[in-house]
């Protein structure tokens, strides 16, 4: 597709706010928990005029150049917040609300943030942070309208912002924005580890906008469902920022329980999600389908559908819309990365005609690096890499696997106050080294292998990748996800196990065992037959099953 080059947000902000005027740019509910649903529209002339006068407001704070953390749910006010912030010469923090109450704290102090963005629930949380001594947090607004002695609401600061402006207050039209300095400081997700800090300039992200354009088209008439946490850097840049450049709606989710009766009441078109949330709905899909044995239907009909399709003729929306119905009839695609995904579940969604969109990226990138579209994509690869994106395979072995590194745009400033991993991640010739092993084929098509420091290296010196054999794993029927590592045998090698987590119901259904020494026998029998497959020195050893999930980080990554 032809993209529209965009340097920074606010040349995005009043391009969308300009052309866009009378779209709805979000739409959600006063309170979903209510009998009668409020719903609240705001349209994009709105929104520009809330981001001035929140701008203005914090400007009039003498928050010019400072850092502000924001810390909440997918809401209206975050995306003001966040938006009004950056326009406004400010660095944005956007901080997991997810995170335990201690980590979430020392993220604030780390940000040496002078004001903080905060939902209601996290008043106890930031008050912590502003006692302590020589906390550089001053200003605490809350995005819900409370009293409390010291702290200004988010409504309070627009309001202000108003009266500013109708005062002739100029201050936020005269800023100029300098794309290419930090405007963005994220934190690595990871509960092993300790936090990064990245330093995002707005020249980066725009960059990768500008760059996703290219790759799948969102259009004015688009509806987008916020659901996944909106200070990752996936949902961020890509529901958010790209739903915005787009002149798209964004309508935010109820919470997980609620995603298929929001798909189906704002007529989502276009879904961001991670593969765990998509394998989850196509099981019940799936599960659905068998009880009401209509299965060899379904199977019969995809058959008819798919031949057809390769005459260029798409029956899927009228023979399956019962089926897309359950996404609420409008889905048109689905974006997703963060994990692989089961090859399966791709073909079962293409086969009802939801076409699956797989990005790769990371926070450090802004974060897509390639991507498959409908023209380039191959079962298996993450797809090719974006037009102002290169890549290249680093120190690759005699298969072809090193790891991939990246030289673009939208590449990290660097990590604040770290030098060291900075050097680390960025080489002297400005390659980003993603710490992922790949292959890149002859066609440019790129394939994922493994994380670099979690490759197991036996003593014959044969690699062994656990995605590989996590993959094969899940495929196991009862199985919801696995973890396979090395365990040093005492002979200076290692012996290759599975931590594996199975639902009680479909165990139940599929094999008629209950007992959790049955399950594990019957678990490993099926682990048995999955290592015959393969090489000797790929044979998963032993297993440890569990029914209870494995850690993992708020976007649904083990860690």
């Amino acid at each position: 597709y032809e993209a529209r080059p965009v340097k920074n947000y606010r040349e995005m902000v009043e391009y969308s706010c300009k052309n866009y005027a009378q779209n709805i740019a979000y739409k959600y509910k006063k309170d979903y928990t209510a009998k009668n649903v409020e719903y609240i529209e705001k349209t994009y002339e709105q929104v520009g005029k809330d981001i001035k006068a929140f701008g203005t407001g914090l400007l009039n704070l003498d928050l010019m150049g400072e850092r502000i953390v924001v810390v909440g749910k997918n809401r209206y006010e975050w995306c003001i917040s966040y938006l009004a912030t950056t326009c406004s010469n400010m660095v944005i923090v956007p901080i997991d609300k997810a995170l335990p109450d201690v980590e979430m704290q020392r993220l604030i102090e780390r940000s040496e943030a002078t004001a903080i963005i905060f939902d209601e629930k996290y008043l106890e949380t930031v008050k912590k942070v502003q006692e302590k001594e020589n906390s550089s947090l001053k200003i605490l607004i809350c995005m819900d309208d409370i009293k409390e002695k010291g702290i200004k609401t988010f409504n309070e600061v627009l309001e202000e912002g108003r009266k500013q402006i109708l005062a002739g207050d100029q201050k936020y039209d005269s800023i100029e924005i300098d794309e290419n300095k930090m405007s963005i400081m994220l934190f690595t997700s990871g509960t092993t580890n300790e936090p990064k800090a990245v330093m995002l300039s707005q020249g980066n992200i725009c960059a990768n906008i500008s760059n996703i354009a290219c790759w799948v088209k969102l259009y004015p008439t688009d509806v987008l469902l916020s659901f996944l946490p909106i200070h990752h850097t996936f949902e961020c840049t890509i529901t958010f920022l790209y739903g915005f450049y787009s002149g798209s709606q964004v309508a935010f989710c109820d919470g997980l329980k609620h995603i298929q009766q929001n798909l189906k009441e704002y007529k989502v078109s276009v879904f961001v999600a991670v593969p765990l949330v998509l394998e989850t709905m196509y099981k019940k899909i799936q599960k659905a389908i068998e009880e009401q044995g209509k299965t060899g239907l379904i199977n019969k009909m995809t058959k008819i559908s798919n031949t057809l399709l390769k005459a260029k003729i798409d029956i899927r929306k009228i023979v399956f819309k019962q089926i897309l119905d359950n996404f609420g009839g409008h889905l048109r695609v689905v974006l997703y990365g963060a994990a692989p995904m089961n090859k399966a579940t791709i073909i079962g969604y293409n086969n009802l005609g939801i076409s699956l969109v797989q990005g790769y990226g990371l926070t450090e990138t802004s974060p897509v690096i390639a991507a498959e579209d409908d023209k380039y994509r191959k079962l298996g690869s993450i797809g090719k890499a974006f037009p102002s994106v290169d890549v290249k395979i680093f120190e690759p072995n005699e298969e072809g696997i090193g790891e991939l590194i990246a030289k673009a745009p939208s590449v990290m400033l660097g990590y604040y106050n770290n030098e060291e991993a900075t050097k680390e991640a960025i080489d002297e010739q400005g390659w980003f080294h993603t710490g992922d092993l790949a292959k890149i084929d002859k066609d440019g098509y790129i394939f994922i292998t493994g994380r670099k420091k979690y490759v197991i290296v036996l003593q014959n010196g044969k690699n062994i990748f656990p995605e590989e054999l996590e993959a094969l794993v899940n495929k196991i029927e009862g199985v919801k996800e696995s973890f396979v590592y090395g365990r040093p045998d005492g002979t200076g090698d290692y012996k290759i196990c599975a931590k594996i987590v199975y639902d009680k119901e479909l165990v139940k259904e599929a094999y008629n065992v209950e007992n959790a020494e049955d399950i594990k026998e019957t678990i490993w029998q099926e682990v048995k037959k999955m290592n015959k497959a393969m090489p000797a020195y790929k044979y998963i050893r032993d297993i440890i099953v569990t029914d209870k999930e494995l850690i993992k980080t708020t976007t649904q990554n083990q860690s």
